[in-house]
């Protein structure tokens, strides 16, 4: 399948479908830090979401989609959206940041993009987001300790075309991958991130059992690999 893997530098899921012999292409505006430059296309996504498309990859060789991608799975920005952001959304307790407020309204907007592209089989990605924002029904909810991950995360699916997500490998959480309060001390594996800058790309990388659950489970090995 042609599968486009949107807002996504680190190229977890991109590497995952393509273990499976998927042709898939990871698409930020940021270089990846997955190790493929072959598979990655740094530019704006939205002209790609349609497919009919010519692109380069960052190692500049060209690629053409001649019919609509068969997939796409999105992580639209999460920053002016997400509830952990309340407390700058409203600085004051009834009082709306009204610069925040329309920022998180373009970020809605661009997440639409994804859910509402004309593909067959779509899943967007994000955090619990601020009830202001009317954010469509999301398709379910997951968490990193479902995959493999010993930590809690709460991740929601917008899904289209596409099951439900299954836990592959439950096991007992030590605590949050991101604390929500101040002052914590231990700086585990998946522990705290600080905020701003790297940090912020570095708490939205998709954790390797989740994209590993997401190829198997939504593409499954292509005709090729099961030919093998």
């Amino acid at each position: 399948m042609n599968i486009l893997v949107a807002c996504e530098e680190s190229q977890a899921v991109t590497v995952a479908l393509r273990r499976l012999g998927h042709n898939a292409y990871s698409c930020d505006i940021i270089p990846c830090s997955g190790g493929h430059p072959e598979w990655h296309i740094q530019k704006d996504v939205l002209p790609l979401l349609d497919g009919f498309v010519l692109f380069h990859t960052a190692d500049g060789t060209p690629h053409f989609v001649g019919g609509r991608w068969d997939m796409i799975i999105a992580f639209p920005p999460c920053t002016y959206l997400s509830n952990a952001g309340a407390c700058r959304l409203y600085p004051k307790k009834g009082q709306l940041n009204m610069e925040r407020y329309q920022k998180g309204l373009e970020a809605k907007a661009f997440f639409m993009r994804f859910l509402e592209a004309n593909c067959p089989r779509i899943a967007v990605e994000n955090p619990v987001s601020s009830k202001v924002y009317e954010m469509p029904p999301h398709s379910q909810e997951i968490q990193p300790w479902q995959y493999g991950h010993p930590v809690t995360k709460k991740t929601r699916l917008w899904l289209r075309g596409l099951p439900l997500l299954i836990p592959t490998n439950i096991v007992k959480p030590t605590g949050p991958y991101v604390p929500a309060g101040t002052g914590r001390k231990d700086k585990s594996k998946y522990g705290a991130a600080k905020r701003g800058g790297q940090d912020s790309i570095n708490r939205s990388k998709t954790f390797p059992g989740i994209a590993a659950a997401m190829a198997e489970q939504w593409a499954g090995p292509s005709q090729e690999v099961q030919d093998e």
